[in-house]
């Protein structure tokens, strides 16, 4: 079996793209998947919430962007059992530079991804980018299957989605015809809060069922687990934010199948 791609993806920051994407790879390796997460953000954050030092990034992302390493020299394992991950560095800064005159520039990932065949070491290859539209987050989408989408409940929710959803429907029409919305996540979800209801409402609204059911909330245990190197399934298994990543993959699984079948 192929792995399926999934690139998650938002051009605001602050959303909890990041920790969506550490925490879902965590949780479907929990389940009995074997994951691969390719950290695309220069920041680095999804390495460092995966546990993996600086000094320990020997080969990265960088590395197989520019065709010096391959994604199986890159893959490194984590502490979590069944996931894998090829970490960033800052490198990535430069990208851009080093490859923009490449006529095969958008589709670095997508060949290190599926070179000969895709990689059967993993059932899931999940793709962290950056909080921007530049060339790394189009070589995620060039590669993938499917993009997830985080979104915070907050006011300008819809109007920074349609920008997102504009520019995978670009990716499609020139680049990847393949490519799908995964679903939209809503993240940071406080209850006691009558925007972030009314925000889940419009969201619903606009996007029907390409909004998961799931729902992540606001939790501290979540937001802690970053400084510690882990996952926060892995920091506090039974916190709400763990128990929603836990259903989200899930939910994940049911809709790849969905999408494979069809």
């Amino acid at each position: 079996m192929s792995p399926r791609i999934i690139t998650v993806a938002n051009q605001k920051g602050g959303v909890g793209k990041t920790t969506t994407a550490i925490n879902l790879a965590t949780s479907l390796a929990a389940i009995g998947e074997k994951v691969l997460v390719v950290d695309l953000d220069p920041q680095g954050n999804a390495s460092t919430g995966l546990g993996v030092d600086r000094q320990e990034r020997l080969v990265s992302s960088y590395d197989v962007l520019t065709g010096e390493s391959s994604l199986a020299e890159a893959a490194m394992e984590t502490a979590v059992p069944g996931l894998s991950l090829v970490p960033s560095t800052l490198d990535l800064l430069g990208i851009e530079m080093e490859i923009a005159a490449a006529p095969d520039r958008v589709q670095r990932l997508r060949k290190a991804l599926r070179d000969g065949s895709r990689p059967s070491a993993y059932t899931y290859v999940l793709v962290d980018c950056p909080p921007s539209l530049n060339l790394l987050t189009l070589n995620a989408m060039a590669a993938a299957d499917s993009v997830l989408v985080p979104l915070q409940c907050e006011f300008f929710a819809l109007e920074g989605l349609s920008q997102l959803l504009a520019t995978v429907e670009q990716v499609r029409g020139s680049i990847n015809p393949d490519l799908e919305i995964q679903g939209i996540v809503m993240t940071m979800y406080d209850g006691r809060n009558n925007l972030a209801n009314q925000v889940v409402e419009d969201v619903r609204d606009h996007m029907g069922d390409k909004v998961y059911d799931t729902v992540i909330p606001r939790n501290v245990r979540v937001s802690e687990a970053p400084s510690y190197g882990k996952p926060a399934i892995i920091y506090d298994l039974n916190c709400t934010g763990s128990q929603a990543y836990l259903q989200l993959a899930s939910e994940v699984i049911r809709r790849e199948r969905h999408l494979h079948a069809a």
